[in-house]
C-alpha cells in the first residue's frame, strides 16, 4: 500500500493533499475520500478529465472519445502516455501527470483550449477533486481502478470491478509512467492559444500496431492484454499477482 501511495504522490498529488492513513482507509473501501488536486496556493500537478457515457451517441463512444483525446495530446504535443481509470460506475477518467506544479488556471485553460481547438463536441473539463483508485464507489458498490488502456472497451457498459484490485496490480499500471515537463506543458498551451485553424472533428483512436505502445488504444486482442499484464506480474482477472516462476510456466 505504501508503494501505491508513493506512486500516486509522485504522479498527481500536491504536498499535504491527504494523509497516508486517510488514503489507506480510502483504498480499503472504509472511508471514500475526494482528494483536492490543487494546493492552497492554487497550483496543481494533475489534470484529470472525466468521460461519462454520452446519450446522444452509441454505446461505448465515451471510451473512443477518451482514446482520441489521449492520442491527440501525445501525437500533437509529445506528452507521455497518461493513465486511465474506471470510476466504479459508468465513467472513464484520463489522468495527466505534471512534473512540476502549474497554476490551476493554466491547467483549466489547456483543457478548455483542447476542447475548443480539437474536440468542440465534447464537454471536456478538468476535475477539481478526485477519488484516487482503487476505491469502492458507494453509489454502485463496484470498485474503481486503474486499467490497462487496451482493456477499456471491456468496461463500456459497466466501468467497475466486483472485487478490490490488489495494490500491487494497481501499482504496476503506474510505475512506468512519466510526467509532462513544464516546458512541454507551456509549449502546448502556447500552441493551442495560437491555433487559428478551424476546430477539428474528433478522430478515431489508431488501430493497434507495433510501435504504438505509448498511445492509448481503442481495442487490443486478448493476447496483447495477457502478454502485457504477465510482463508486469498481473494475472488478467486482477485477482492476484503471479510469482515469477508461475509466469514463466504460463508463458
Amino acid at each position: 500500500m505504501d508503494k501505491l501511495i508513493a506512486a500516486l504522490t509522485r504522479l498527481y498529488l500536491m504536498p499535504q493533499a491527504a494523509t497516508p492513513e486517510a488514503l489507506a482507509q480510502h483504498f480499503q473501501g472504509v472511508h471514500p475520500l475526494a482528494v483536492p488536486l490543487a494546493s492552497d496556493e492554487g497550483d496543481t500537478r494533475a489534470i484529470v478529465i472525466d468521460f461519462p457515457p454520452r446519450r446522444d451517441v452509441g454505446p461505448g463512444q465515451h471510451w473512443t472519445d477518451l482514446c482520441a483525446v489521449a492520442n491527440r495530446l501525445q501525437e500533437a504535443f509529445g506528452f507521455p502516455a497518461p493513465s486511465v481509470s474506471i470510476s466504479g460506475a459508468s465513467s472513464f477518467r484520463l489522468w495527466l501527470s505534471l512534473a512540476e506544479s502549474v497554476p490551476v488556471g493554466d491547467a483549466r485553460r489547456l483543457t478548455a483550449l483542447l476542447r475548443e481547438n480539437h474536440f468542440p463536441d465534447l464537454a471536456l473539463q478538468a476535475l477539481d477533486a478526485v477519488e484516487l483508485p482503487p476505491f469502492l464507489n458507494p453509489a454502485s458498490g463496484k470498485w474503481a481502478a486503474f486499467i490497462h488502456p487496451g482493456m477499456g472497451a471491456a468496461f463500456t457498459e459497466e466501468a467497475g470491478l466486483d472485487i478490490r484490485p490488489p495494490a500491487a496490480a494497481q501499482l504496476a499500471f503506474l510505475e512506468g509512467l512519466d510526467s509532462i515537463g513544464k516546458t512541454a506543458f507551456f509549449d502546448a498551451l502556447a500552441a493551442m492559444k495560437q491555433a487559428d485553424a478551424a476546430p477539428a472533428a474528433v478522430q478515431p483512436a489508431p488501430a493497434l500496431a507495433t510501435g504504438d505502445a505509448g498511445l492509448l488504444l481503442k481495442d487490443a486482442t486478448l493476447e496483447d492484454i495477457v502478454r502485457h499484464l504477465h510482463a508486469r506480474g498481473i494475472e488478467p482477472s486482477f485477482r492476484h499477482v503471479l510469482p515469477r516462476g508461475d509466469r514463466e510456466r504460463t508463458a
